[in-house]
């Protein structure tokens, strides 16, 4: 009998996360289906923040360069094993003019850095302590998240929770076509 409840409490569940994340603009899958994302074909007003090492970072889009964001946070237990996948990648391959940027969000400036040098991030990276940019203009309440956007600031696409490194490349090559 506990096995049927839990079964039947592990359907239910499934079921709401998966309304719940169509409701909110989340993606939900079903073999190759993915349902857009509300931020899909919507410009991104340029923004400027204070880089996890001093100085600024902008929106790469400002200087007409297709971008990639990747919103991440030390604490964020989906992004420990996703960063140095993507850190790895963006190091050793030719991106053809498409620049990665990071927005470390809702952390310590020293958690922050220390998450990065661990995971040898090369990319330049965004400090957003108080969600500004992950929250104010993207509207992203969980993390990670990553988004395509062409170099006008038009978002191509968003990849909500951890991303294969297969789809970030497909992601990149898109913006390079």
């Amino acid at each position: 009998m506990m096995f049927v409840s839990i079964g039947i409490g592990a359907v239910l569940a499934i079921a709401l996360i998966s309304v719940v994340s169509a409701l909110t603009g989340g993606k939900v899958t079903s073999g190759s289906t993915q349902i857009p994302s509300a931020l899909q074909g919507k410009t991104i007003a340029h923004f400027s923040e204070s880089g996890l090492y001093g100085g600024t970072e902008k929106a790469p889009w400002e200087d007409h360069h297709p971008s990639v964001l990747v919103f991440f946070a030390s604490w964020c237990t989906v992004c420990q094993p996703e960063i140095p996948k993507v850190a790895t990648y963006v190091s050793t391959h030719n991106l053809g003019g498409v620049v990665v940027l990071g927005i470390d969000a809702n952390d310590t400036r020293s958690a922050a850095q220390a998450f990065v040098k661990k995971d040898r991030v090369k990319f330049p990276v965004a400090f957003d302590p108080n969600t500004t940019v992950t929250a104010g203009l993207f509207d992203f309440g969980t993390l990670p998240e990553t988004v395509f956007l062409n170099a006008k600031g038009v978002v191509q696409s968003v990849h909500f929770g951890r991303i294969p490194i297969a789809q970030f490349a497909a992601g990149i090559q898109h913006l390079r076509a």
